[in-house]
């Protein structure tokens, strides 16, 4: 599928692999992923006629994602969004069976926030990666910092370590937090990128991996840890036993977003920048040594084979995504934005009912 942008850039050509829409189809579900440097999200999903679907929308610098039921959140630059799917079972708007409506935003400033995750209460917690801490919404505050690394000697806008990564345990509470680098220094982390990066509890504070070349994106699925070394390009879980990681497979690209539907994972990949953050990682040497070129998409890994079962590549004006998430139950879903005047019209309205 091609996406022209305008006419001074190039277009997008997004192309899935030979049986990408019919693994969709059969896991009954579609993705939706970020990329902060086209400043977009992209819902992807399969057409009645089995052809792939995509859908974007322009948000400023688009980073995490979190999906709750019926329910969107999106990290933009200085807002974290909500979303709600405005359709009901069987509905349809324009052939789409979801239609995520863009319902709230909450003022955050830019806080550089990364991962979001949902608690069961449906509170949202982020990454607030500037600050060097966990975070939540507050009703009169840009946001409530609720955790800091240890080492952290105070809170200040300095992204010591960059705490880029987030994820709740099975019962639904913040309890894994990724790092670049213990520093507590501003920037620090830029420092040291290879074997310095760690895998926190952030209940016990317990370094739980270290080691890591800028991890990103840990996630608790089926009783384990699973986090991306992104530095490697390795997708892999975490032994609590030996606290080391144990790598499933390598994806050919930087990566960012992890994200699971029945027996596999969706890890974003993102092509490296060589502009000092990217130079020097272990990726680098793997991707020379194996003479082939870095990729931006979605690689779909089977969790206990390890194959690279299935791929979406783009190719064009986007090289670099954030996160992923995958829509359980959606066909072929749509958002709305602020830049069209859809908005205007497009209402979910509640029965009458008297005030409480």
């Amino acid at each position: 599928m091609n996406i022209p942008e305008n006419q001074s850039t190039p277009t997008l050509n997004i192309q899935g692999s030979r049986l990408f829409t019919r693994w969709l189809q059969g896991e009954q579900a579609s993705l939706v992923f970020t990329t902060y440097q086209a400043g977009k999200i992209f819902f992807v999903g399969v057409k009645p006629d089995g052809s792939l679907s995509v859908f974007e929308r322009s948000f400023d610098r688009c980073m995490g994602l979190a999906i709750h039921r019926q329910t969107l959140w999106l990290a933009s630059r200085y807002q974290l969004w909500r979303f709600v799917n405005i359709l009901d079972p069987g509905q349809l708007h324009e052939g789409h069976d979801a239609l995520y409506l863009p319902m709230a935003s909450h003022t955050t400033g830019d806080i550089d926030i990364h991962d979001i995750a949902i608690m069961n209460n449906q509170t949202p917690v982020f990454a607030a990666t500037l600050f060097n801490c966990l975070a939540s919404l507050g009703h009169d505050h840009s946001f409530r910092p609720f955790w800091m690394p240890p080492f952290i000697d105070r809170l200040a806008a300095e992204d010591r370590c960059h705490l880029n990564g987030l994820a709740l345990d099975d019962t639904g509470h913040p309890r894994y937090a990724t790092l670049v680098r213990r520093s507590n220094v501003v920037e620090g982390w830029r420092e040291h990128r290879t074997g310095a990066g760690i895998l926190m509890d952030v209940v016990t504070n317990e370094i739980l991996c270290e080691g890591l070349s800028m991890p990103h994106s840990p996630r608790w699925h089926r009783g384990r840890v699973w986090l991306l070394n992104a530095g490697t390009g390795e997708v892999g879980t975490v032994d609590p036993n030996t606290k080391t990681f144990q790598p499933i497979a390598f994806c050919p690209g930087f990566l960012r977003g992890l994200a699971f539907v029945g027996d596999y994972a969706v890890v974003g990949m993102s092509k490296p920048r060589h502009n000092g953050t990217f130079n020097g990682l272990p990726l680098n040497e793997r991707l020379e040594k194996e003479q082939i070129q870095p990729r931006c998409g979605l690689q779909v890994i089977h969790t206990t084979t390890g194959d690279a079962s299935h791929s979406l590549i783009l190719e064009g004006v986007v090289e670099e995504l954030y996160d992923v998430a995958v829509l359980p139950g959606i066909r072929q879903p749509m958002a709305l934005g602020m830049k069209t005047n859809e908005i205007d019209h497009i209402l979910k309205v509640d029965e009458l009912k008297p005030l409480p």
